[in-house]
């Protein structure tokens, strides 16, 4: 199609007898203001030459108040012919001022017009939009509370509002709250401790899938004099009635950086607690309980003040309260191993380092650590002018030392990702493995390819090896 310059219409040549190739009416493209158009914008069309779709009237009646297509006709439009190369009856070409939609009711234009065309299609009227059903509705509705519903319960959870969460709820173990009670005491030559009391005042921190608590509680040490809190979880077979004569084995475990005022290992996403879990249910570990003290003081910074998990002169005593302090928390609330076999350490960085050095100093209360990416020396700048007090914490002194006066045998699993951010790592580790590896001093070293210098790449990495290299030597769940 073409227009002139005044917009009028031009009709296209069109050889006699053929059709145009056409779009279906309402389709076209790019028509200007005050060009013709076949019919009521909305319409759907058939395109020219097809059959339109069935379901239509009957043959016999005509599409579009037109008439029908192949009967020569008087008095036919500018336009001369019908689709099909013949005259059109009373058709007159659309202009400006009478759009060809507006033509004269088709009674009047086709009284004595025999039907020709076989289908006749009726005005199309818009569909007022469907109504959604009431059931729709209400399922929309009740998605949409169920969702407001969700989010509200999980800010609430988080901040900790009852009823939805038991953050904070009194946590016993091995009892039920509130009970003073307790079970009958073991034989004399039971390996296995009782709960000592006095009873701590436990609060939940947080619940896993199991049903376990991770609880915490305020320790005031009374050996080391500073008072911090302690996290505290026990495997789901504490609670089971076939272990309730049993003793079982502690892990202390010690986080890196500061710790404080939290313990990272208290965090259940880790995972530390439902890995131990599972490598028992493998056969890997034994079923200990948790301890997750705070490792130092107060934050180490912005002056990287750190206290390397020892009594260092003039500070508080956060080597004792690591080794006495909280091991007696321990004893007084949980059934516990009697023997040093029932004891361990474990933690990684500064942790690690805390942790070697514990098992090395006090060999006699602790047989087992697992240390991921540790310093090996005390490097703590609160050591400067305590030179012997220093030496007295250093793991490469203390390990010789065991190995001088023979025993007791020890166990340390160590863990280091060969991609640690301190470059030193690895190498000092591998050091004082090749040099100390005697005598009563048993090592294992897992290189983890790829692993930075993060809990995450640890807690995975314990499940194979570290884990079961001290579970193999530690005794619990024990009677």
């Amino acid at each position: 199609m073409s227009h002139d310059s005044d917009g009028q219409y031009q009709p296209p040549y069109r050889p006699e007898g053929q059709y145009p190739q056409q779009p279906p009416y309402g389709q076209q493209q790019g028509r200007q203001q005050g060009q013709p158009q076949y019919a009521p914008q909305g319409r759907p069309q058939s395109p020219y030459g097809q059959q339109p779709p069935q379901g239509r009237p009957a043959q016999g009646q005509q599409p579009y108040g037109r008439p029908g297509y192949g009967q020569p006709q008087q008095g036919a439009g500018p336009y001369g012919q019908n689709g099909y190369g013949q005259q059109d009856p009373g058709y007159e070409a659309p202009t400006m001022q009478q759009p060809r939609y507006e033509q004269p009711p088709y009674q009047q234009q086709h009284q004595q017009q025999p039907p020709q065309h076989d289908r006749y299609e009726p005005p199309y009227e818009e569909e007022p939009p469907r109504r959604k059903s009431k059931a729709k509705k209400w399922i929309i509705a009740g998605v949409s509370v169920l969702a407001l519903a969700g989010i509200a319960a999980g800010a609430m959870s988080y901040f900790e509002i009852p009823p939805f969460t038991d953050k904070g709820e009194a946590v016993s173990f091995g009892k039920p709250a509130g009970d003073k009670g307790g079970a009958a005491k073991p034989a004399a030559n039971s390996k296995m401790s009782m709960p000592t009391n006095p009873t701590a005042v436990f609060k939940n921190a947080s619940t896993l899938s199991d049903g376990t608590h991770v609880a915490v509680t305020e320790l005031d040490g009374k050996k080391s004099g500073f008072k911090g809190k302690v996290w505290v979880w026990a495997p789901k077979e504490y609670n089971d009635p076939k272990f309730a004569k049993s003793g079982f084995p502690v892990m202390i475990a010690l986080p890196g950086g500061a710790g404080y005022p939290m313990n990272y290992w208290m965090g259940t996403d880790l995972k530390l607690q439902s890995s131990i879990s599972q490598w028992y249910s493998e056969g890997k570990s034994k079923p200990f309980i948790l301890a997750m003290p705070v490792l130092n003081p107060q934050p180490d910074e912005p002056k990287a003040i750190y206290w390397d998990g020892s009594d260092i002169p003039g500070q508080p005593k956060m080597g004792t309260w690591l080794t006495d302090d909280v091991p007696d928390l321990m004893r007084e609330n949980f059934r516990t191993v009697k023997s040093r076999d029932g004891w361990a350490f474990m933690g990684s960085s500064t942790g690690g380092f805390s942790s070697l050095k514990a098992v090395l100093k006090y060999p006699e209360k602790f047989k087992a650590a697992i240390c991921s990416g540790p310093d090996i020396v005390p490097d703590s700048p609160l050591w400067v002018g305590h030179d012997k007090e220093k030496a007295e914490n250093n793991p490469e002194l203390l390990a010789k030392q065991l190995i001088d006066k023979k025993g007791p045998d020890v166990y340390l699993a160590f863990q280091v990702g060969d991609n640690e951010s301190n470059k030193k790592t690895l190498p000092d580790v591998q050091k004082f493995v090749s040099t100390y590896t005697k005598g009563p001093i048993h090592t294992s070293l897992r290189v983890i390819p790829g692993g930075q210098h993060n809990a995450k790449t640890y807690v995975p990495n314990m499940g194979l090896g570290p884990i079961e290299f001290i579970s193999k030597v530690m005794e619990g769940p024990v009677e």
